[in-house]
Order: C-alpha cells, then sequence, then structure tokens
C-alpha cells in the first residue's frame, strides 16, 4: 500500500503549488489526476492555471472526473490527486454516489501507487446552505476525516503556509 498524504484548505490558499512542490522531491513516475470537468469558463480557467502551473514537472496527467481507482499508474509512482471535493461532487451530483464510494475509490488507488497526494477543501460549512449543497459539504467534511485517519501525512495550509499536523515531509519522500 502507498503511503497518503492529505493536503487540505480553503479555495486558493496553495494547495496545489504545495502538493506539486512535495512531488517535485521525487524521482519516481508522476502522474496527475484531474477531477474537474470542465461546465464553465471559471473551471476552463482553473484547469488552465493548473495546466500551466504543472508544465516543468513532467506529469503525464490522466484526466478521471470518478473512478480514479481504476486509473493506470505504476506501483512505485507518485499521484498527485486534484482534487477530492472535484472528485466526489462528480459521483454525487453525476453518479448519485456518495463519500463512502469516493472513500473506497481513494483506497483502491492508494493500493496502486507508492506515494498518494490528495489535495482537498476543507472549512466549509453547511450551516450556509440547504438541501443538497449542505448534504454534499457534510459528505465532504466525512470524507476528509477519514482520509485524515488513514493518511500518513495531513498538511493544512494556513495564511499561504504548509503546516503539517500529521507525519513530515521527510518522512514521505
Amino acid at each position: 500500500m502507498g503511503k497518503l498524504v492529505l493536503i487540505a484548505g480553503p479555495n486558493s490558499s496553495g494547495k496545489s503549488r504545495y502538493a506539486e512542490a512535495l512531488v517535485s522531491r521525487s524521482c519516481a513516475g508522476r502522474y496527475y489526476i484531474a477531477t474537474m470537468m470542465e461546465q464553465n469558463a471559471e473551471n476552463h480557467d482553473r484547469i488552465e492555471k493548473h495546466r500551466a502551473q504543472r508544465a516543468h514537472l513532467a506529469f503525464e496527467t490522466l484526466e478521471l472526473p470518478h473512478r480514479v481507482g481504476d486509473a493506470p499508474v505504476t506501483p512505485e509512482s507518485v499521484v498527485l490527486l486534484e482534487d477530492v471535493s472535484n472528485l466526489l461532487a462528480n459521483v454525487v451530483f453525476e453518479r448519485g454516489g456518495c463519500g463512502r464510494d469516493v472513500l473506497a475509490d481513494i483506497q483502491q488507488l492508494r493500493q496502486r501507487c507508492g506515494v498518494l497526494l490528495a489535495v482537498t477543501i476543507s472549512g466549509l460549512c453547511a450551516g450556509e446552505y440547504e438541501g443538497e449543497t449542505a448534504a454534499y459539504i457534510r459528505d465532504m467534511a466525512w470524507l476528509n476525516a477519514r482520509l485524515s485517519d488513514e493518511a500518513d501525512g495531513v498538511v493544512k495550509m494556513r495564511d499561504g503556509a504548509a503546516v503539517w499536523e500529521k507525519g513530515a515531509a521527510c518522512e514521505i519522500f
């Protein structure tokens, strides 16, 4: 089983850049699993921003909006999963699934690679929303908690800085 690092924080907190910097420490094969489905101009801009910022990192990019556990990765590879919140939204809103489905899928992916860095949004409050959005946010919190429990390393982004709350980079790479 590969090592799991969960990198969490609000939107635009530097999660992706930090995850990419961690990946750059490894000489193993690099996979970037992109989960965002381009549905509007904002999605398009975010996708292009991430493509540009990782262009120099020699990733093999896999566009997988769901079923990441089936990704064609190698056992010794480093995989950056970008991101858990998009993956959950795709499974919930496109396929009628739930956080347990996504957890099982991520666990399957972890079994198949050397290191899995999972980027996720944290800090959302379900109380500010109603209906399916509130249910999604509660599921996201549940999923983040399960991944944090299982992770070898947990990083929280605070004011643009990465704070290791569990494990350490030197233990992963």
